[in-house]
Formats: structure tokens, C-alpha cells, sequence
């Protein structure tokens, strides 16, 4: 009984160093993951506020092709208005 003893303890801290060996490469797995979930959340938070960005880009470009839409075709409309008086005016032409 006594031989076995030393067996059952010797497998026991082998057990023990392979358990040891897998916490550290798990510690390590951990700290990489939150590494990479740090990273991808910094990234994320800068292409949110781009997506913001351009959002706002976008709605302010509208605005203004609108308003350029507005006083283009106003002025057309004008011209047109010019244009017809003239033609009253010397109908020859």
C-alpha cells in the first residue's frame, strides 16, 4: 500500500501541473480576447461616429441641392416669364 501512495500522488501532481500549464494558456487566451474586443470596439465606435458623420453630410448636401433645385427652377421660371414679355414686345422675332 505504501508503493502505491507515491504513484497516486505523483499522478496527482502531474494532474495538478497539467491543470496549472492550462489555466496560464487560458489567462493568456483571455487577455489576447479582451485585447481583441477592445480593439474591435474602439474600431466600431470610430466608424460610428464616421457613419454619423457622413449621415449629417449627406442630409446637409440634400439641403442644399434642394435649395439649388428651388432658386434654378425659380429662375428659369423668370427667364421663361422675361421671355414671353419679349416676345409681345416685337412679335417678329
Amino acid at each position: 500500500m505504501t508503493n502505491q501512495d507515491p504513484t497516486r500522488l505523483d499522478r496527482i501532481e502531474t494532474i495538478l501541473a497539467t491543470v496549472a500549464e492550462q489555466q496560464a494558456t487560458n489567462t493568456q487566451a483571455i487577455a489576447q480576447l479582451a485585447e481583441n474586443t477592445n480593439r474591435v470596439l474602439s474600431r466600431s465606435a470610430i466608424l460610428d461616429d464616421v457613419l454619423l458623420e457622413l449621415r449629417d453630410s449627406h442630409e446637409e448636401l440634400k439641403r442644399e441641392f434642394l435649395e439649388n433645385q428651388r432658386t434654378t427652377n425659380a429662375a428659369l421660371n423668370q427667364l421663361g416669364a422675361i421671355l414671353v414679355q419679349l416676345t409681345r414686345i416685337d412679335p417678329q422675332n
